[in-house]
């Protein structure tokens, strides 16, 4: 994660907003006041990370997912070929 101070994240927005959404890269953006410093990131890593931060404080599906893990490291799991469907 990379470190920008706030007037030239401002002088160069556009170009920055670009390298976000196109690299998935992060920014901090500092100021002279530390409680004022902010994180940058595209809306669909934030989402994404909302999508984590819900299922991993679900409890239920954290469960399924923890056993579905141990049945499968036990070798109770089946690999399956993945097949291509054809677009109608």
């Amino acid at each position: 994660m990379e470190a920008i101070a706030y007037s030239n994240f401002r002088q160069n927005l556009r170009g920055y907003m670009r390298q976000i959404n196109e690299d998935s890269d992060t920014f901090i953006v500092t100021t002279k006041n530390v409680e004022d410093t902010v994180v940058v990131m595209s809306k669909r890593d934030y989402d994404a990370m909302q999508e984590t931060l819900r299922t991993l404080s679900n409890n239920y599906v954290m469960d399924k997912i923890r056993r579905g893990d141990e049945q499968f490291q036990s070798g109770q799991g089946t690999v399956r070929e993945l097949i291509e469907v054809e677009d109608d």
